[in-house]
């Protein structure tokens, strides 16, 4: 085999071509939860990945890991089958985490209460899994980083504050200060340890100074960002003179949504928003960048490049959450707050040129930027996994890398994961749907796709609804998948009595051969919405409506109509699930004839589950067969039924509710299994959508549920004929 260093500069000069044509793009290779690293007896540990550094020979990830208090290692010698390495118990919380040729440092918080803070700097072997060595550092820290030369520690020492006393204003003592460790020998210098003091620099709370996050240029120096004191240093490590500060500064934002409403709607704006930023990283030894996530009173939604002169030369605005909109991965119950946060950040030469990479931890995604010297071009946007806290960067092996904090191990949800993406001259897999602007020029907000039709005439046309997460807003989605990425190009607002629609969980859509659509609406008696079908025309509004059999109400259960379908005069509705009448295992396909206006049904056999639940989630017709999408609840390596399964339209003898209705035979089609693990992250459990347009071409379109809890990935797969 060649030498790794032979490898490596093979690598990178294979990228440095590859970034000459400006062909490069990153795509995601692995994920990897980071509850592999619990014992097996031990699964139902909470854990997460927060900050996450590699070792320099860039074949182990470190990552802290604050609930099991600890260190968690990965090993990447292998970098598209990531596996479990070992933990380190700090007896402690790890805030952050640097490398130190192939150890690390790490930052512990040992406080007793936010006025008795403690913490401790330890240099960690991941090979042995020891601490070498540690100095007491007098208060909370927060973030850390190691010197370019080796030969410093920075140490952001936040002391941070109690945010239900006084309703979280500053200040609060003890004030946080900047703590540089130098390195001798190779372990950490106790004994001279230096500490800078950082009153008295900032407008807001001078006396209370809570330094957030460090790094280090090439020449010693370490810019600081104090986010609640919304101010930035730049102190010279060799003495701890501060070089140089001042005020972050605000921004006003143009065509953003401020309202937690169930609306995307990007009208509205705010003026003098302080930045208050988190991460920064330097772009060379005289620019930094900052995300600007804000905390308290602050956030821009965006990033800034400064000089270290205190010049600003570069503000995102909101352009980076507009990238975010188009995407699919905006979260609206942020609108209220600071929108898709941007918190981490990561810099890195890859080749010839410098990435940015920007991450959004409410939208879950990571923008990739090209520092261009002047405003940075943006390149594309990564599916991270659930809240990015963090990323790491490895040019030589062209990886990017990034810890997701999220553990949704109580709502049986995904667990938190490290995800690696690889630089290469191939296109990029995701995003695969996007949306255009509309008639202002603005991005067309979108997301939780609950069912999906094709156009009867035109190949690549399809139609999508969202359901009521967007409860304000329920819509028809006009796709173009002759685009890639597929590109949302218009949206009908569901109206009735020409207002928007209310009391609607829209999972299901057919066209009518009127020029308008049947919609299938998910009832639910608790939240008031009745189970019906809508027929509305090509202006969105609604012309006639058909409650669900009133026969059937007493069995109703919390799951509903699914997917819809127009046979001649009959519209079959899928219901999700059993309800209190139906077998075990069964569900109902109801029939609804639009000319004598008689209900029926037929069962069909759901596939036994041994964890969760498996209903129903779609319905199309096809060359005399009922297609089916039949899924059960269950994520990532839980997930065992994600099946696409057929109906001979013989089958479909629908008998009165007051028979015994019956059974149809299904057969399988597809297991999908492999389709929604083709972008490398976990499985999904909602697959919501299927199709098959004009050409016979399949398409499936998955729900990211808003972004709420959720990665926020909506995969648009195109399965062609079937």
């Amino acid at each position: 085999m060649q030498p790794f260093a032979s490898r490596l500069s093979a690598l990178a000069l294979a990228i440095a071509a590859a970034g000459a044509a400006h062909a490069d793009q990153f795509n995601r290779i692995a994920s990897f939860p980071v509850s592999q690293n619990l014992a097996a007896d031990n699964m139902q540990q909470e854990t997460s990945a927060e900050i996450i550094t590699a070792t320099a020979d860039g074949q182990m990830l470190v990552y802290s890991d604050s609930p099991r208090g600890g260190l968690g290692l990965v090993d990447i010698r292998q970098a598209d089958q990531p596996k479990p390495a070992g933990f380190v118990d700090l007896s402690g919380e790890p805030t952050s985490v640097s490398a130190f040729g192939n150890k690390v440092v790490t930052a512990v918080n040992t406080s007793k209460s936010f006025v008795e803070p403690s913490g401790f700097l330890a240099l960690v072997s991941p090979q042995s899994q020891t601490i070498e060595s540690r100095c007491d550092l007098g208060g909370q820290p927060d973030s850390v980083a190691v010197s370019r030369d080796g030969k410093y520690v920075a140490v952001a020492i936040e002391n941070e504050r109690d945010e239900d006393l006084n309703d979280g204003q500053l200040p609060q003592m003890p004030a946080g200060d900047l703590v540089i460790v130098p390195i001798k020998d190779d372990q950490l210098d106790c004994a001279n340890l230096k500490r800078v003091d950082l009153t008295g620099l900032a407008e807001i709370a001078p006396t209370d100074p809570e330094p957030e996050f460090v790094d280090f240029n090439g020449r010693g120096e370490i810019v600081v960002t104090l986010q609640e004191n919304n101010h930035l240093a730049v102190v010279e490590a060799a003495t701890g003179k501060v070089l140089n500060h001042f005020s972050a500064g605000s921004v006003d934002l143009q065509n953003i949504d401020t309202k937690k409403d169930g609306a995307l709607i990007f009208t509205e704006s705010q003026q003098n928003v302080l930045r208050e930023p988190d991460a920064v990283k330097w772009l060379d030894d005289d620019r930094f960048v900052i995300a600007n996530e804000g905390d308290y009173n602050g956030g821009a939604r965006g990033f800034s490049i400064f000089h270290k002169d205190g010049r600003l030369l570069f503000e995102s605005g909101a352009s980076f959450e507009h990238e975010v909109i188009r995407a699919g991965h905006y979260p609206d119950k942020r609108s209220g707050k600071k929108g898709g946060e941007p918190e981490g950040l990561e810099v890195a030469r890859f080749g010839d040129e410098t990435f940015i990479f920007v991450l959004s931890e409410r939208g879950s995604v990571i923008g990739v930027y090209r520092d261009t010297g002047t405003d940075p071009e943006f390149v594309q946007l990564l599916p991270s996994g659930i809240a990015p806290e963090s990323a790491v960067a490895i040019p030589e092996r062209g990886l990017l890398i990034s810890a997701n904090e999220k553990d949704l191990l109580e709502d049986g949800g995904a667990r938190a994961h490290v995800m690696l993406f690889e630089l290469s001259a191939k296109a990029a897999d995701y995003p695969q749907l996007v949306s255009g602007d509309d008639s202002a020029g603005l991005p067309i907000g979108w997301g939780a796709l609950s069912g999906l039709t094709a156009d009867p005439k035109q190949t690549g046309i399809l139609y999508a609804v969202n359901d009521s997460f967007y409860k304000s807003q329920p819509r028809i989605f006009t796709i173009d998948a002759n685009a890639h990425p597929a590109k949302i190009t218009a949206v009908t607002e569901i109206k009735r009595d020409g207002k928007v629609a209310e009391k609607l969980d829209l999972e299901g859509i057919v066209t009518d051969g009127q020029g308008g659509f049947w919609l299938a609406s998910e009832g639910n008696a608790k939240k008031d919405v009745p189970h019906a079908l809508y027929q509305v025309n090509a202006a969105g509004d609604i012309t006639r409506t058909i409650a669900l059999p009133e026969a059937l109400m007493p069995y109703e259960m919390r799951f509903g109509a699914e997917g819809i379908v127009l046979s001649g005069d009959t519209l079959w509705v899928a219901i999700q699930r059993p309800w209190a009448d139906d077998p075990a295992n069964h569900t109902k396909l109801l029939a609804y004839n639009l000319k004598t206006e008689q209900w029926g049904a037929v069962h069909y056999p759901l596939e036994p589950v041994t964890e969760g639940w498996v209903g129903l989630s779609e319905l199309e017709l096809h060359d005399d067969h009922l297609y089916v999408i039949e899924r059960d609840n269950q994520i990532g390596d839980k997930a065992s039924i994600k099946r696409l399964y057929k109906v001979a339209l013989s089958e479909l003898k629908p008998a009165s509710l007051e028979q015994a209705l019956p059974v149809v035979n299904k057969a399988l089609v597809r297991d999908l299994i492999p389709d929604l693990a083709s972008l490398n992250g976990y499985i999904n459990d909602k697959i919501e959508g299927f199709a098959i347009d004009a050409g016979g071409n399949a398409y499936l379109v998955t729900d990211n549920d808003g972004v709420d809890d959720s990665s926020g990935e909506t995969l648009w797969l195109k399965l062609g004929p079937l």
